[in-house]
């Protein structure tokens, strides 16, 4: 991996905005740092460059931030980008607040990162982050808010490095993986896999990601939204929901690529910790409608957590999804998860 400079620019304060620090003291740092970690599935210590983006307050608690596998280091709005993957809920008077705190994130590890390892594991991420923490000088975060892949992150940074985090926040991610999930990441797998095989890879990770979109959301939002009947085009019948998941495809294609792909959503399935070996506070949030993290998973990670867990269930068509979908009301719900454990 390629080094990167660390930039370090001020965010631009909204007119409307009456931040409690002047504008000019809010900085981003984006760049990489060296580390060393030894992989779960390596045979020894690895030195690699994590990119990495620090954003908020300096001098402030650092909140670590990190969502889904498709989910980068740019959980907000910069300088030299128009928008973060989760902007609604991170920046200047959101609910994380980057007046108040700072907020960490990475780009996610793959093999190649780890020295060409067979897989990467939940574990590697979360000994990335600590290693991150200790170089950055933050010696403990104050929160860790985990999405999706970020949650599973979360409980093995808690259990592998608990004096490095004072509290968990988890949307939609367990301990372990369901097995019928397990069951349709399989599938996207072997289907990229055929294409790989066939010299057909994007049309392969095209069709992985339509297949995979039919698991983030819920059976309600499709049925609202593509109830009308098909349409006879070029010679076929075209489906509502048909042109929704090609879309989706295609764009998938244009920002991810196959190898990637392969090894993050693998690298859910072996995921497992052991929820005994948590005893950081966990704030877990789940949603009826998600068929990916059922919400008796979650009643189980909350019996079995070592230290205090509260479970809140949030009503939403999404599925999955509704943790990138339900801003207005995760964004209370952030917010006194996070000021319950510091000034953030």
């Amino acid at each position: 991996m390629s080094a990167e400079p660390a930039i370090v620019t001020p965010f631009e304060a909204p007119a409307a905005a009456a931040p409690v620090r002047a504008p000019a003291d809010l900085t981003e740092h984006r760049g990489t740092r060296r580390v060393t970690i030894t992989p779960k599935y390596g045979s020894g210590a690895v030195d690699l460059d994590v990119r990495y983006l620090w954003s908020g307050a300096p001098g402030a608690p650092t909140v670590i931030v990190q969502g889904g596998i498709s989910a980068d280091r740019d959980v907000c709005t910069g300088r030299d980008r128009a928008a973060g993957w989760w902007q609604d809920l991170v920046g200047e008077s959101a609910a994380i607040d980057l007046r108040h705190c700072r907020v960490l994130s990475i780009d996610w590890l793959v093999p190649d990162d780890l020295g060409g390892v067979p897989s990467v594991s939940s574990e590697d991420q979360a000994d990335v982050l600590a290693a991150l923490v200790d170089a950055l000088g933050i010696g403990r975060a104050q929160a860790f808010v985990g999405s999706s892949y970020g949650a599973m992150t979360a409980l093995a940074f808690a259990s592998r490095h608990p004096a490095k985090v004072s509290q968990l926040v988890l949307l939609a991610g367990a301990h372990r993986p369901h097995p019928l999930a397990t069951a349709q990441r399989s599938i996207q797998r072997g289907i990229v896999r055929l294409g790989a095989s066939t010299g057909r890879t994007d049309e392969a990770l095209a069709l992985a990601r339509q297949l995979a979109m039919t698991t983030y959301r819920g059976s309600e939002e499709f049925s609202r939204r593509f109830a009308a009947g098909p349409e006879l085009r070029e010679g076929r019948f075209h489906f509502p929901v048909e042109d929704y998941l090609e879309h989706a495809g295609r764009r998938f294609v244009e920002r991810f690529d196959a190898d990637r792909f392969l090894a993050l959503s693998e690298s859910i399935d072996l995921h497992d910790v052991a929820p005994e070996s948590v005893a950081t506070p966990t704030t877990l949030v789940g949603f009826p409608s998600d068929r990916l993290v059922p919400l008796a998973d979650l009643c189980e990670l909350q019996r079995r957590l070592a230290g205090t867990a509260t479970l809140e269930v949030i009503d939403s068509p999404y599925g999955h999804d509704a943790f990138l979908k339900e801003t207005a009301q995760l964004a209370p719900l952030l917010r006194q998860a996070i000021n319950c454990c510091g000034d953030c």
